[in-house]
């Protein structure tokens, strides 16, 4: 919850808490507890409840409505039936990409100019040195 804050926001958090509440932040500090305790106490309840009503044990996370259907409404076959097409699909398009990825480090290898193995065997003419320039004492 607090991963965002260093210490020192932290500490002005409680001075400012402090400050605001004065003596009475020991008692806002309870009762804010105390609420988080009834709400996990409801939430737990509701779970509860609900496996009951329907039979079978579900924790909170099942409650996504993905999770519920596929937990409760298919069946392994079903599930396997839906994503093998999809898999089959994802199957042929990651060997494609590693292939393109392999053939992407050959070309980078073997255009590496650093190694020296592929530098270009295309002879360049000598060039010949450049002219003097005239300098201004010549010109005048």
């Amino acid at each position: 919850m607090f991963e965002n804050l260093n210490w020192w926001e932290i500490g002005v958090l409680l001075l400012l808490a402090l400050l605001i509440f004065g003596d009475r932040l020991p008692n806002v500090i309870n009762d804010g507890l105390r609420m988080v305790r009834n709400l996990r106490n409801m939430a737990r309840n509701a779970t509860g409840d609900l496996s009951r009503e329907l039979g079978t044990d579900i924790q909170l996370e099942d409650l996504h409505p993905k999770a519920f259907i596929r937990k409760h409404l298919l069946s392994e076959d079903d599930e396997q039936a839906i994503r093998k097409p999809l898999q089959s699909m994802y199957d042929n398009l990651r060997s494609d990409v590693t292939g393109v990825h392999d053939e992407l480090k050959d070309v980078a290898k073997a255009a590496d100019l650093r190694t020296g193995s592929a530098r270009p065997a295309v002879a360049t003419p000598a060039a010949a040195p450049p002219a003097p320039r005239p300098s201004y004492d010549d010109a005048t």
